[in-house]
């Protein structure tokens, strides 16, 4: 059974940068697909970004483009999200998700995810 375990969240000052990770546990990320997504209180959760499971592919959202980069590690079976320019309004509950696929693309939908992580809280607050 995959199991992923989200880190390096915490508190921020506007202007900031955090790099949160995402481990993976009982499989390799090869052949998976992998997405970052955040929920804030009272809101819907949404997609952040996604990585193809060759890396090749990427998609932002618009809210963080230019700002978020994100990238893989097979060896290490790690996903990373680099935050820059941090902003109020990024603060949420950031999750990793997977789905296995060989495909060339990744998905904005959390629906077409398959396993997720226990989340890790950033907060961008002055």
């Amino acid at each position: 059974q995959l199991q992923l375990v989200e880190s390096g969240g915490g508190s921020v000052q506007p202007g900031g940068s955090l790099r949160i990770s995402c481990a993976a546990s009982g499989s390799t990320l090869d052949y998976y697909a992998i997405g970052w997504f955040r929920q804030a209180p009272g809101k819907e959760r949404e997609e952040v970004s996604c990585i193809s499971s060759s890396g090749s592919t990427t998609n932002y959202a618009d809210s963080v483009k230019g700002r978020f980069t994100i990238s893989r590690d097979d060896a290490k079976n790690i996903a990373y999200l680099q935050m820059n320019s941090l902003k109020p309004e990024d603060t949420a509950v950031y999750y990793c998700a997977v789905m296995k696929t060989r495909s060339n693309v990744c998905f904005s939908s959390p629906y077409s995810y398959d396993y997720w992580g226990q989340g890790t809280q950033v907060t961008v607050s002055s």
